[in-house]
């Protein structure tokens, strides 16, 4: 049997569909629509196999949508498309309104009505995925214990909005219509693939490139990590066992300052690609530099995982020490990978938004 993934040419898609394949051996109809983040490279490495059939287009394309579904019977959805940079959602909300919201309406639409079409007995074995963020959630206060699936919505960016408004609509087709819907919110995610805007292979590219290694305000945000192998085991029980209508946050045990995930970075890069000797520098600690902090700026987050561990017997296999050594080496072996993502279009982004 086959599944539907949405944004699979993306950091975390891509990740979990070569993750699914290893593992589960099925089918996977990847629909994408190769926004500046979605990237065909990070599946080179099934370009020869069957059984990844992958489309360029958009979840706000129903008729398309509906097309997919009809040919392909899916037993599971698992939704990734998205908007996702913060950054980005504050120089340009309407984007992430555009996918992240009228998107998801229009999925939500043709997946109710496939669904609606199936034998009873196919019904209760289909299940529609939803991948959500902590980032819902708010901002925590340094004392407070961390969100739990009670934890009211709180978003305090266009990202985390549009976000907790796609969850809000899934969640009403459970509701309303009794479409098998599983949400999950997860932590800050890392790993191969990852494209350059976010913190860490941020850090390691401009670190490799000798240039600034620009850190927010103080650098005290704190956030959960959590490998994207992890995350993808997560799903899959979630996928497998997860009971329709219910939410599952996803972290990584790993709370980590900003300034400390840079350094962590930087230390370890002085070890796996020391400087050469006679340089200006002395260590890739000396590249830091504090910008100004963003707009809105959450202090902290962080998952409690009671729930999925507790139900469907998940937790974190690596630690942060771990996952990023893991990182890092993937990054010095993919080097080519990072300059074929940070283009032209990427590299002004950056200057435009870091200067």
């Amino acid at each position: 049997m086959a599944i539907l993934v949405t944004g699979g040419a993306g950091f975390i898609g891509s990740n979990f569909i070569t993750d699914w394949l290893e593992t589960e051996g099925e089918t996977v109809v990847n629909l994408d629509k190769l926004t500046y983040a979605g990237n065909r490279a990070n599946l080179a490495a099934l370009a020869d196999d069957e059984r990844h059939i992958f489309i360029e287009g958009d979840i706000a394309d129903r008729p398309l949508v509906e097309a997919l579904l009809d040919r392909h019977q899916p037993k599971a959805i698992i939704n990734f498309a998205a908007e996702t940079h913060v950054d980005r959602s504050i120089h340009g909300p309407e984007a992430f309104i555009n996918t992240n919201i009228l998107g998801t309406c229009q999925l939500l639409a043709a997946v109710y009505e496939y669904w609606s079409g199936l034998t009873q007995s196919e019904q209760q074995i289909f299940r529609l995925l939803h991948i959500s963020t902590d980032e819902v959630y708010g901002s925590l206060p340094p004392d407070q214990p961390p969100f739990s699936e009670q934890s009211p919505y709180q978003p305090n960016s266009p990202y985390s909005a549009s976000k907790a408004a796609s969850d809000h609509m899934v969640r009403a087709y459970y509701q309303t219509y009794g479409l098998p819907v599983l949400t999950t919110s997860c932590s800050n995610n890392y790993g191969p693939f990852q494209f350059p805007e976010k913190l860490i292979p941020l850090i390691i590219h401009n670190a490799l490139s000798r240039k600034p290694l620009p850190v927010y305000g103080d650098g005290q945000q704190v956030r959960d990590w959590l490998y994207v192998s992890d995350h993808c085991a997560a799903l899959r029980a979630v996928l497998k066992s997860g009971v329709p209508g219910e939410v599952y946050n996803i972290g990584g045990l790993s709370e980590r300052k900003n300034i400390e995930v840079v350094h962590t970075l930087c230390d370890c890069l002085d070890e796996m690609m020391p400087l050469k000797e006679g340089t200006s520098l002395n260590s890739y600690r000396q590249l830091i530099t504090h910008v100004n902090d963003r707009p809105g700026h959450d202090r902290r987050y962080a998952i409690d995982i009671s729930k999925i561990n507790r139900e469907l017997n998940w937790q974190p296999r690596e630690t942060f020490e771990s996952g990023i050594r893991k990182t890092i080496t993937w990054y010095l072996d993919n080097q080519s990978w990072i300059a074929g993502a940070a283009g032209e279009e990427y590299s002004q982004w950056i200057e435009r938004h870091y200067a």
